[in-house]
């Protein structure tokens, strides 16, 4: 079940992540891409045509006024994967290459 906000284009899902309506797209998500690559609004459109830039908008609004959390949010996920990444180990094909001294 979803939760409409206040904001337009952007409801809140089973575990409160904000979600941009119509779309499986989280916030933090966008948020990302414009953090990894320094993207504008419209750089955001052209790469996710499927979101409308009113959507897009409305993302940023909701990043903005929500930053702190989202921040931590975003934060707390790469601490987790990055922990996940490091349980899992070499995989084998980089220990080949290592063999091979490629690497």
């Amino acid at each position: 079940m979803k939760t409409s906000t206040d904001y337009r284009h952007i409801q809140l899902d089973d575990r409160g992540q904000a979600i941009i309506q119509g779309t499986t797209m989280k916030v933090s998500e966008l948020i990302m891409s414009r953090i990894a690559y320094g993207w504008s609004a419209e750089e955001m459109h052209f790469q996710y045509p499927y979101l409308a830039m009113s959507q897009i908008h409305s993302a940023l609004a909701y990043y903005w006024d929500n930053k702190t959390a989202i921040d931590e949010a975003i934060f707390a996920d790469f601490e987790s994967t990055e922990e996940m990444r490091i349980r899992a180990g070499e995989t084998p094909f980089v220990s080949r290459l290592k063999a091979l001294g490629l690497k």
